[in-house]
C-alpha cells in the first residue's frame, strides 16, 4: 500500500520536472509497445517452429503437391522445362533444396518437365560464320546442331539451315528438340579439278552414245 507521504512525494516530483516526468512516462510506454511487439512477432512468425523441405524430384507433380501439403507446405508450379529422357509432368527441380528448413506454410516453387517441347522461330542464318550460326541456334534452345559443305564462292559461310531435309526460312517455327542441319559453304573446286570433271563427264556422255543401238 502506497503510504501518503510516497504519494506526496511523487506528486511534488511531477509538479517540479513535468517535462522530466513525460519523458520517463513515454521511455516506458515505449518499452511496453516494442515487448508487446516481439511477442506478437513471435507468435505471428511462429518463431522456433521450421520444417524439413522434403526431396520432390522425380516425383509427378500431383504427387509432390500432396507430399508438401501433408508436411505442411504450399506447393505452387513456377516454370516447365523440356528433357526428352525424363517423363512428361514430373518433377525437375523445387525451391527451396530438399532437406531445407523452413517456416510452417512456406511456397515451395516446382518445376516439371514440360510434355511437349518448346517451339521456336528460326532467326536468318545465311552469311554467318559457322560459329555465329551455332551461337545463334544455341540461344534459342537448339542444341543438335549439325555440319553440311555445299559447293560455294563463299567458303566457311552459312548458306542456310535444313529441319528433316527441308529448307529454313527465317521465323520459321520448330521444336528445341529438333536437329538443325547448317549448310555451310565449302568453297569451289579448282580449274584444274573442274577441266577434270568435264572431260570425264564429257568422256562418258560419249561412250554412252557409242553403245546405243
Amino acid at each position: 500500500m502506497i503510504k501518503v507521504e510516497d504519494k506526496n512525494k511523487t506528486l511534488a516530483f511531477i509538479k517540479r520536472h513535468p517535462i522530466l516526468f513525460n519523458l520517463m512516462l513515454m521511455f516506458l510506454v515505449g518499452c511496453g509497445v516494442v515487448w508487446m511487439t516481439l511477442i506478437g512477432l513471435d507468435v505471428w512468425t511462429e518463431h522456433g517452429k521450421f520444417e524439413i523441405v522434403p526431396n520432390m524430384r522425380g516425383l509427378s507433380y500431383s504427387q509432390a503437391a500432396s507430399a508438401l501439403t501433408a508436411a505442411g507446405l504450399q506447393p505452387e508450379l513456377s516454370d516447365s522445362i523440356y528433357d526428352d529422357t525424363t517423363a512428361p509432368g514430373t518433377v525437375l527441380e523445387q525451391s527451396p533444396r530438399a532437406n531445407t528448413k523452413v517456416k510452417p506454410n512456406r511456397v515451395v516453387y516446382l518445376t516439371i518437365n514440360a510434355f511437349s517441347p518448346k517451339m521456336v522461330s528460326v532467326p536468318s542464318l545465311a552469311d554467318m560464320s559457322l560459329r555465329q550460326a551455332r551461337s545463334t541456334l544455341e540461344g534459342i534452345g537448339i542444341k543438335k546442331i549439325k555440319e553440311h559443305y555445299v559447293p560455294s564462292e563463299y567458303r566457311d559461310l552459312v548458306i542456310g539451315a535444313k529441319f528433316n531435309g527441308i529448307t529454313l526460312k527465317p521465323g520459321a517455327r520448330i521444336p528445341t528438340s529438333a536437329t538443325v542441319t547448317i549448310e555451310v559453304g565449302g568453297g569451289l573446286p579448282d580449274e584444274e579439278d573442274s577441266v577434270a570433271v568435264a572431260e570425264a563427264v564429257s568422256t562418258g556422255l560419249e561412250s554412252a552414245e557409242l553403245n546405243i543401238d
